[in-house]
């Protein structure tokens, strides 16, 4: 075998490799629901990990497949200054149907650890808003900056069972911190950011 013959070989294999890689990237991303959330501050893209956290996911698909989130908006917004209750400090927004129960909520779902699920609180990722271990239904948060305190293990609530994160956003974190600095009293808005629409892509 001539050393042309060889290279030529070896050049085929990592075409191959390539397209294979590209393929399986592409499919990944695929598998990743994308929705759309369209505020009164601008829009809000997000991937939803429904492979790593199924009942999370499905759970907040739910409620925008049956139309759930018609009342929904932003209510809650908390920084570093508004926190004087608490040795650990955060950074997110919170949203949903509101602090009141609501008719069109759902029975709270299992939790899903970042533990289980390897879904970190990072910059900009989503997760869900609860209690105690099981209680987390229609309320979610967005997280401003790295927040490893809320992952499993975490003390940002001391059962240090952390939250469970379920997808991120990929475009309009602008719109998520300039919700996160209007007017507040205490961590609650003074005026609510109201949520237009929130869909599948």
């Amino acid at each position: 075998m001539t050393k042309i013959t060889v290279i030529h070989e070896y050049s085929i294999r990592n075409i191959l490799f390539l397209n294979l890689l590209i393929l399986t990237i592409g499919c990944q991303n695929h598998s990743n629901i994308k929705v759309v959330m369209e505020t009164e501050l601008g829009t809000i893209i997000m991937d939803l990990y429904q492979k790593r956290a199924p009942s999370t996911v499905n759970n907040f698909l739910r409620y925008l497949d049956e139309k759930r989130f018609q009342d929904a908006h932003f209510y809650r917004a908390v920084h570093l200054n508004n926190q004087p209750a608490n040795d650990i400090l955060i950074e997110v927004i919170q949203g949903g149907l509101g602090i009141d129960p609501h008719s069109m909520e759902l029975l709270p779902i299992e939790h899903e650890t970042t533990k289980k699920t390897g879904i970190k609180h990072e910059d900009g990722t989503i997760s869900m808003a609860r209690l105690e271990p099981g209680t987390a239904s229609s309320e979610f948060f967005i997280c401003i900056n790295d927040q490893p305190q809320l992952d499993f293990g975490g003390m940002r609530n001391p059962d240090g069972q952390g939250f469970a994160a379920f997808g991120k956003v990929t475009s309009g974190l602008n719109v998520v911190k300039k919700i996160q600095m209007m007017p507040v009293n205490g961590q609650i808005l003074q005026k609510t950011v109201k949520i237009m629409s929130i869909k599948r892509d």
